[in-house]
């Protein structure tokens, strides 16, 4: 979008007049599209715009926001005039000069939101919904959509940073009901990647349909699980949603500047056993959760959280590195212009090991294998945890034998890294979406298969 530096320099600086440190503008300009077909018509076709922008002024650790849609001179004056109402005091007004700053895009975008075949889309959909009800007559419903975001963000601030950037969101999802009298189980397949809509010719839609349906149709006809202490082996992909919730979110500034972590005052201790190596990784290309910039403006970085199972970092935005006078890691994330930033994940993924597969299932006697995730809830304070197992089967003897349906696993996710004992190769991501003080944004969990020795596993009694 064109933005007149000279009024961005100015609005900035008026934003100080109270007293305040530092202030920062961030606009943006939101096309998105979504498609949806439900039970083989086209449910949902919706096209919309959002345009907006936030200003935020921090002094010291206080942090004041204010957002609103009017780009006009007048409306970005009143909106500092706003800020400037929740401080009072007399600041120094500063000639700001903006240095626009160059940054290299990783994420080609080859066909932005609102460019791409609506007729395509709409074929995609059918053919994962044909796979779906092709695989079994016991698939009673099927739901599936596409969404296509394309987005143009400028971020200013007082310290001379103008950047410009561009976003793009892709993807697809496919839900399978099947059922039986009065049970139903379900499941799904969520691929999504940081690209135009192009992202959808990489697909296999049947192949996803298909893959839902199984799921769906195998959990439909299996026992409910035992319930017990056990090992359990986590498949890749969608299992790093554990350590996501439950580790991740305690490893963020937003809950460690203010104490409100276990993880406080444990950097360079052992967090978790020797076999464990996390990253969050914001520069990977193409990935659901990476970012050319964060949403301060600052490069995405890759950062070390665990190495060798002890703490190496925290996961750092301004206002946080403010409070725990540490170096931010580029970690500043929102939703959208109605957000003030705070630190959050991007991709957040246990690092592959040595352990093989066939050698992980084979070392555990009696166990369960969860091979797909569902969600579930956690204490950020304490780490306690409480996750659903969408598709799971009984280990016996080294062998991965009857599927079983009903199975959570509970814990704290502190103790539960110093419980992997073994980790496999194959690491691979998973696409979800993040909930927190700064909104919801998409980030990418993972890791490759892994072995936690002992866990409480919820289900039968």
């Amino acid at each position: 979008m064109e933005l007149d530096k000279s009024l961005l320099s100015e609005v900035l600086a008026r934003a100080l007049r109270t007293g305040a440190d530092f202030s920062e503008l961030y606009f943006e300009d939101t096309v998105s599209q979504n498609i949806a077909l439900s039970d083989g018509c086209i449910e949902t076709a919706v096209s919309a715009r959002s345009r907006g922008v936030g200003l935020r002024i921090l002094k010291d650790t206080r942090c004041v926001y204010a957002y609103g849609n009017d780009l006009s001179r007048n409306g970005l004056m009143a909106l500092a005039d706003s800020v400037c109402a929740a401080l009072s005091g007399q600041g120094n007004i500063p000639d700001i000069v903006l240095h626009p700053t160059y940054i290299e895009r990783i994420h080609p975008i080859v066909i932005p939101c609102g460019k791409g075949d609506i007729a395509f889309k709409a074929d995609c959909l059918r053919a994962a919904e044909a796979a779906a009800r092709g695989y079994s007559s016991e698939i009673s419903q099927v739901n599936s959509g596409i969404s296509d975001i394309f987005k143009r963000v400028t971020i200013a601030n007082s310290e001379g940073l103008f950047v410009e950037d561009e976003r793009a969101y892709c993807r697809f999802n496919v839900a399978a009901v099947a059922s039986s009298g009065n049970e139903n189980q379900s499941s799904s397949q969520s691929p999504g990647a940081h690209a135009g809509s192009e992202f959808l010719r990489t697909l296999d839609f049947a192949l996803l349909g298909t893959e839902a349906a199984k799921s769906a149709v195998t959990m439909l006809h299996a026992p409910l699980c035992p319930a017990g202490v056990m090992p359990v082996v986590m498949d890749n992909g969608f299992g790093g949603v554990i350590f996501h919730e439950a580790c991740g979110h305690s490893l963020e500034a937003t809950s460690v500047a203010k104490g409100n972590s276990v993880f406080c005052g444990k950097m360079g201790q052992a967090i978790g056993s020797s076999k464990v190596t996390a990253y969050d990784d914001g520069t990977i290309p193409g990935e659901w959760g990476s970012l050319n910039v964060n949403d301060e403006g600052e490069r995405t970085q890759r950062i070390t959280l665990v190495k060798d199972g002890i703490l190496n970092s925290y996961m750092i935005d301004k206002l946080g590195a403010r409070r725990m006078g540490m170096p931010q890691t580029g970690s500043g994330r929102r939703e959208s212009y109605r957000f003030a930033p705070t630190s959050r994940m991007t991709n957040t993924y246990i690092a592959a090991g040595q352990d093989s597969n066939a050698d992980i299932i084979a070392s555990v006697d009696d166990g369960l294998y969860a091979a797909k995730m569902g969600g579930g809830s956690v204490n950020p304070v304490t780490c306690e945890f409480n996750f659903a197992v969408l598709e799971g089967y009984l280990i016996k003897n080294g062998k991965i034998t009857t599927p079983v349906r009903g199975a959570t696993l509970i814990g704290r996710g502190n103790e539960i890294l110093f419980n992997i004992d073994m980790v496999g190769k194959d690491m691979t991501m998973a696409q979800g979406m993040c909930g927190s003080e700064s909104g919801s944004i998409p980030t990418n969990v993972g890791q490759p298969m892994i072995r936690i020795s002992s866990i409480t596993v919820g289900g039968k009694s």
